[in-house]
């Protein structure tokens, strides 16, 4: 689930705009160390979260309407200048709270676990499955049963007929851009009590994570981006456990694998 909540952003982003947003690793980060920050000053973890939620709007707001804007498009640009951006943010990281990784204590409320049997159920890891299954209905509500979903839909399949029609495609991209940017936070924060700690490189490796999960899912599709998500986080488990010198490489071997036999993805790109 937090693998989704990385990747469900930028599937929206790269799925329903066109934009290849290599920076969105770092919002990511940027969430995680704002939420948690926020979290330690306020003893709150419900204010963290909210906090994250706040960089998140903040972060794409600004992202978009400077950076993403002037390069819609140009493929070559939008890599350049994320990956670009994705340096930026890494090191501003490392400027506001340092070098050194910072530890996220659990919620209190959320430690420990309860006991079924021989069953184990860690309290914390199911808030978070169940925080990514209200994202992932929020989102799905989104696009499925609102206007403004039937309007970013119709906007990437026919932007000029939108637009003809009264409507500014631009402030519902940037919209799109500053949900998935929000998401992107949210799963940041979410993540910190479930590792124990974040570190300022944590967007770059988890950037790559999300683009498997993406191509593996179909760009744009939200349910493709679940199945994806849950895909490599239990083979990949399995893999680690069974054969761990094949345990990173395996989320790169069945990304090739469907982009040999299924290039779309599992499911149709665009569709949620």
């Amino acid at each position: 689930m937090l693998i989704f909540l990385l990747a469900v952003g930028l599937s929206l982003i790269f799925g329903l705009m066109d934009v290849l947003n290599f920076a969105h690793g770092g919002l990511f980060a940027w969430g995680a160390f704002f939420g948690i920050w926020a979290y330690g000053k306020t003893e709150s973890f419900g204010l963290g979260i909210l906090s994250a939620i706040f960089i998140g709007i903040l972060l794409g707001f600004l992202m978009e309407r400077l950076i993403i804007k002037p390069v819609y498009g140009n493929h070559i640009q939008q890599i350049l200048i994320t990956l670009g951006v994705m340096l930026v943010l890494s090191e501003m990281l490392k400027v506001v709270w340092g070098a050194n990784p910072l530890p996220a204590r659990t919620p209190p409320g959320l430690d420990g676990s309860w006991s079924i049997g021989h069953i184990v159920l860690i309290k914390y890891r199911i808030f978070v499955l169940f925080a990514g299954a209200v994202v992932f209905a929020i989102v799905m509500f989104l696009m499925k049963k609102t206007r403004l979903g039937l309007i970013i839909r119709a906007g990437v399949m026919d932007k000029e007929m939108v637009q003809a029609l009264g409507i500014d495609v631009r402030k519902i991209f940037m919209f799109t851009f500053m949900f998935g940017a929000v998401l992107a936070a949210l799963g940041g924060v979410l993540l910190g009590p479930y590792s124990g700690v974040i570190y300022s490189d944590m967007g770059a490796q988890y950037n790559i994570l999300a683009f498997i999960v993406v191509v593996i899912g179909g760009m744009g599709s939200v349910t493709g981006t679940l199945f994806a998500a849950l895909l490599i986080s239990v083979i990949g488990a399995f893999m680690a456990y069974y054969v761990p010198d094949l345990s990173l490489a395996v989320n790169m071997l069945i990304m090739a694998f469907v982009l040999l036999f299924k290039p779309t993805g599992l499911f149709k790109a665009g569709e949620a």
